[in-house]
């Protein structure tokens, strides 16, 4: 049998080399003034790239459970790595259309493929901790930043645009192949032991029942979910895009402050994303989603109306470590609600949220920062669709709790 704590560790290999994708804003103004390329044009390789990062691990769910975890984890390195090289090729050529398609397009498919890989394998090594598995796999997702963003800057002002992608996308291969290498599914257990240990460790349901991916696309259950995890991220990644120009032109802070922030934006999304699926395990994924947009309707309506910068610094963090944990604790939800036979899948269809947000979160807080002139309006329109996700978390929390003690009792009889 595998080491499990090796799995783990070839999770997070996967997820903090495509988790580089989060640094593109490093190399956004040296594109520019090379290329000759428009913020718009270069910004939209990075949208392309989430984007396609959600369609496919929303469409490739079922290979990834057809061929297993080493299989898909090749294939996502074989896309990811072509879409470096590819990227590597577009910016010699000085070729827009072919940054979007290497990058955006083949890069994106390595991105959505390489996140949903690891993550029901992981599940399956700790089910008495869904929680923290699952973290632990997605923090290596937002950590990546943090080791990419000054590895690129650095590459780029010493070798060159060009140069950089290729050096990185040799050592993306290089890892993400022996990553893939070790992944494999743990051997077979009998479903009772299993679901049994569950109950006396989580607040997952007595029995969990194995949905297949097409009869949790037909459950309502799946759809609120989609809604909240499409909420999250819009929200956040929209105050992440502008996180450095609100802070200086809202609080006042220096480009080097605010620059400063940014570093520690990365930090906290990792270490949010490892914290709070831990702590789901404990409150349970129903009550910690509940506290999540508690949490993040206070601090988004507060942010709009801060300004003072130790304030404003102290509320994104919170949401930022909201943002990272509605990543890690999605996939554990799904499994508490879905079982864990088709994970893969069913976790690559919520990711669809994702690459819709990728777009909405930004285009909704430029266009109304553009018409308002002020990032207030937004803020509180952040905080307004989080009560609207808050009453769908607390039904789901109340429906699926009748449930479960429905079962409970029925088994007790």
């Amino acid at each position: 049998m595998k080491n499990r704590w090796l799995i783990a560790l070839s999770a997070v290999g996967i997820h903090i080399c495509i988790g580089s994708v989060y640094a593109w804003s490093v190399l956004t103004k040296p594109i520019m003034e090379q290329m000759g390329f428009s913020l718009q044009e270069t910004t939209w390789t990075f949208s392309l790239a989430i984007l396609f990062l959600g369609l496919s691990a929303g469409f490739l769910g079922t290979f990834v459970e057809k061929h297993g975890p080493r299989v898909s984890g090749l294939t996502a390195t074989t896309f990811f790595g072509i879409g470096m090289f590819g990227t590597a090729l577009a910016l010699y050529l000085h070729n827009l259309v072919l940054l979007y398609i290497c990058y955006g397009v083949i890069g994106g498919i390595g991105l959505g493929i390489g996140y949903i890989t690891p993550v029901s394998t992981l599940v399956k090594y700790f089910p008495e901790k869904r929680g923290f598995a699952t973290g632990l796999a997605i923090m290596g997702f937002g950590f990546a930043s943090l080791v990419a963003g000054p590895l690129m800057q650095l590459l780029t002002a010493n070798f060159g645009l060009v140069t950089n992608f290729l050096i990185l996308g040799c050592a993306y291969v290089v890892i993400m192949s022996a990553s893939s290498l070790y992944l494999a599914p743990p051997p077979k257990q009998p479903t009772k032991l299993n679901t049994a240990k569950l109950s006396k460790t989580t607040k997952a349901p007595t029995v969990i029942r194995q949905y297949t991916v097409g009869e949790a696309t037909r459950d309502w259950k799946f759809y609120a979910l989609w809604w909240v995890f499409f909420t999250n991220i819009t929200c956040g990644i929209g105050l992440l895009a502008v996180a450095s120009p609100m802070a200086q032109e809202v609080v006042k802070m220096s480009p080097l402050a605010a620059a400063s922030m940014v570093g520690v934006i990365g930090l906290i999304n990792g270490f949010g994303r490892i914290a709070w699926s831990t702590i789901s395990d404990y409150l349970g994924r129903r009550n910690t989603y509940v506290l999540f947009f508690l949490i993040e309707i206070f601090a988004f309506y507060a942010l709009a109306n801060t300004t003072e910068a130790f304030l404003f610094q102290v509320l994104v963090l919170i949401i930022v470590s909201c943002y990272g944990g509605g990543f890690s604790c999605m996939p554990a939800y799904l499994s508490d609600l879905f079982g864990t036979k088709q994970l893969s899948a069913i976790h690559g269809r919520i990711l669809t949220a994702w690459g819709m947000a990728g777009i909405a979160g930004p285009l909704l807080l430029s266009f109304i920062r553009e018409t308002t002139q002020s990032y207030a309006l937004c803020l509180y329109v952040f905080s307004g669709l989080f009560i609207i996700s808050l009453i769908i978390a607390i039904i789901l929390k109340v429906k699926t709790s009748r449930k479960e003690k429905l079962i409970s009792n029925n088994m007790m009889a």
